[in-house]
């Protein structure tokens, strides 16, 4: 099987492989062949298997490279042509055949950047278009600041900022999600939670033959979770840090507006894990190389629309390929003048003296966060006192088929 071994000591921005027992180990498929190189990034509690949909649409094949019954199942006029992609998904550290650390403090959105660094060095890949789902989406953005000489082009699929961004919005719906997650123990528990958090109400409620999408669902995730086994609690709580510390700076937001290469920011509507609002606000202070593309569907938008999202994806690469100007890739809103126009727009005065109607969204999104906070406090004390008092029995969580993944 394949591995990368990333040094336990990443010390400065150029991370080196170790060999030896003392590093990670970054377990990794790659998939078809051709000049053009794509990594997926997956998010928290998925495997690489997570990019299902997007291996097979851009490679042509969900066959890996290094299994033995492998026929080329790939385009080979297009790789012939120069046309053909070669993919690279891997599980992140706490997930999957990949180490586990043990401390919170191993997991990083940074540390974890370095880790797709690495694999890239060891796969001899000088760059690559780099794609990230949820979680994925954040290292990637901070692989992206790291190492932008290394990107080709950034897509980011169901992505906050991180932090309190991660929390969904307040809803009933939501807090009775949060809370049948937080009790699930079975495969079969997690299964119905999963669901429910990836995919939209009417996706679920669409006939297949005789069966809804979610009975059909529902047993292929209980089949995966149970053939996986669960999440460890140091990998699951580990990868929720990584999510709950991220955040992209001033500084590291202008080198990726000023690197050269081309943004697709990608989220489903109905997305109650991710909440659409801040991907839009992300897209935004990246113009003008980010193009904003919104889809009806869940936090799974890529397994629910799978053909719109691959064709987001082909697009991306063909017009880094031709080099577009980024004026005319961006479908956002001009951008005022300065790191804050957008919010200063937001609370323009008309001449008369009274508010622009915006001035309410931006009081509202401010109310918004500050209750976002306080659900942030009463959930950390909560899962805290959860854990003091079933210590000797801690709740574990298990990956879905695709992404078992509320970031």
């Amino acid at each position: 099987m394949p591995f990368c071994t990333v040094s336990m000591q990443q010390g400065g921005e150029d991370t080196k492989l170790q060999a030896g027992d003392n590093g990670v180990s970054i377990f990794y498929r790659t998939y078809g062949q051709g000049p053009t190189k794509v990594l997926l990034i997956i998010g928290l509690a998925g495997t690489h298997g997570s990019w299902g949909p997007q291996i097979k649409g851009l490679a042509g094949t969900d066959t890996p490279n290094d299994d033995e019954t492998r026929t080329g199942d790939w385009n080979s006029d297009d790789y012939e042509s120069g046309g053909g992609i070669q993919i690279c998904a891997f599980d992140n550290r706490g997930m999957g055949r990949s180490s586990i650390p043990t401390k919170k403090s191993e997991y990083t959105t940074k540390l974890m950047a370095k880790d797709a660094i690495a694999l890239l060095d060891h796969l001899g890949w000088k760059n690559a278009h780099i794609f990230g789902h949820s979680m994925g989406a954040m290292i990637a953005c901070k692989l992206a600041a790291m190492a932008p000489e290394r990107v080709l082009s950034l897509a980011l699929l169901n992505v906050t900022g991180g932090g309190f961004e991660c929390f969904p919005k307040l809803d009933r719906q939501t807090l009775s999600v949060a809370i049948r997650f937080l009790r699930a123990k079975t495969p079969e528990q997690r299964a119905a939670v999963d669901l429910d958090t990836h995919y939209s109400k009417e996706y679920l409620e669409e006939y297949v033959g005789p069966n809804t999408r979610k009975t059909i669902l529902y047993q292929e995730y209980v089949r995966s979770i149970s053939s996986t086994g669960m999440q460890s609690n140091n990998g699951f709580d580990g990868q929720v840090n990584a999510c709950w510390t991220h955040k992209m700076t001033r500084s590291e937001i202008e080198v990726i507006r000023s690197a050269g290469f081309l943004v697709s920011v990608i989220h489903g509507r109905h997305d109650i894990i991710a909440q659409l609002y801040y991907a839009r606000r992300l897209a935004e202070k990246m113009q003008p190389v980010a193009r904003m593309i919104e889809l009806h569907g869940g936090h799974l938008v890529s397994h629910e629309r799978t053909e719109e999202v691959n064709e987001a994806l082909l697009e991306l690469i063909k017009a880094s390929e031709v080099k577009i100007n980024p004026h005319d890739w961006t479908n956002l809103p001009k951008k005022t003048s300065g790191w804050i126009g957008t919010r200063m727009a937001l609370i323009r005065v008309n001449t008369e003296g009274e508010s622009n109607t915006s001035l309410m969204f931006y009081l509202l999104s401010k109310l918004h966060l500050f209750v976002l906070y306080l659900f942030g406090l009463l959930f950390v004390v909560f899962n805290y006192g959860r854990k003091a008092v079933r210590s000797l029995k801690p709740v574990r969580v298990g990956p879905s088929l695709a992404i078992a993944d509320s970031q």
